[in-house]
């Protein structure tokens, strides 16, 4: 089954469907509005949790009615919810997100996940470091990342990092992560305008480069490897970077190889993309055999 712990963000996400997206001082009337269970953390530890492993989540939420809408979901979606912080005096997470011409366009509130510092960390060490693997994001502050990576690399815990919302990372953050999962864009910021693969044979079996529909690169030490997606219609794809790292988190603490837990996350990725909304388009096990 295996476990995993995800420290991360944690949102309210307030979905605007429309036909066309709005160019900057134009209105357009849009076809529907959500609000869903969102924060890259939040998704994953649901991504990790309906493909049957035992997910935990440490976060911070606010006193609000988004916060306990947010921890009642973890909860419902089978997510350990017992190291989530429940803050007075400031709100929860939001994010809007507006799907148009077949993509999406994102603004996020940190709210009460710039409220996850190392003291919570410390607070939760105990379960961080139980875990098969920890997967983290970068929508909390960056020196929690730092402190949570120091501390599980001292401890040999397996740590999954999704380099996102994109950011420039200084090298030992790099080398600290078992596996580091950057879209292109993100990958340009990590490491400059270097080729690819150039990039890629320097971390062998630890980058791993998403590529929208062209598929998934990494190096397996001795040759590049390009995993195709799944060709699929798409319908949202909010979500689908999440759905590929909770999966991936997924298939490697049950013991899959590299390559085949690639395999499994792009496949899950795929799925996820032809249903509106993160957390509700992800696929269970069931839905993927």
């Amino acid at each position: 089954m295996g476990k995993i712990v995800v420290v991360g963000s944690i949102n309210a996400d307030m979905v605007f469907t429309s036909d066309i997206r709005p160019k900057a001082g134009e209105t357009v009337l849009g076809n529907s509005f959500s609000l869903i269970p969102g924060g890259k953390g939040a998704n994953q530890a649901v991504a990790a949790a309906k493909l049957g492993a035992e997910s935990f989540m440490v976060g911070c939420v606010g006193n609000d009615p988004n916060g306990e809408f947010s921890i009642n979901n973890l909860k419902s979606m089978g997510v350990n919810t017992d190291c989530v912080e429940i803050l007075n005096g400031v709100s929860t997470g939001v994010a809007n997100i507006v799907v148009a011409e077949n993509d999406n366009s994102i603004i996020v509130i940190a709210g009460a996940n710039s409220c996850l510092t190392e003291d919570v960390i410390d607070k939760h060490k105990d379960i961080i470091l139980s875990a098969d693997m920890v997967l983290m994001q970068l929508e909390i502050p960056l020196s929690t990342v730092e402190h949570t990576l120091k501390l599980c690399a001292e401890n040999n815990v397996r740590v999954l990092l999704n380099p996102a919302p994109a950011a420039e990372l200084n090298s030992s953050i790099i080398e600290k992560t078992t596996y580091i999962t950057p879209n292109e864009h993100e990958l340009k910021l990590l490491f400059g305008e270097k080729n690819t693969d150039d990039v890629l044979r320097q971390y062998p079996n630890k980058l791993i480069v998403t590529m929208g529909s062209e598929g998934v690169k990494y190096f397996d030490g001795n040759e590049i490897r390009l995993i195709p997606s799944a060709k699929v219609e798409v319908v949202d794809t909010t979500g689908a970077g999440d759905t590929f790292c909770g999966s991936l988190g997924s298939a490697l603490v049950r013991g899959e190889n590299l390559e085949d837990a690639i395999r499994f996350a792009n496949k899950a990725a795929g799925f996820s993309i032809t249903k509106l909304g993160a957390q509700s388009g992800m696929p269970t096990l069931e839905q993927l055999r």
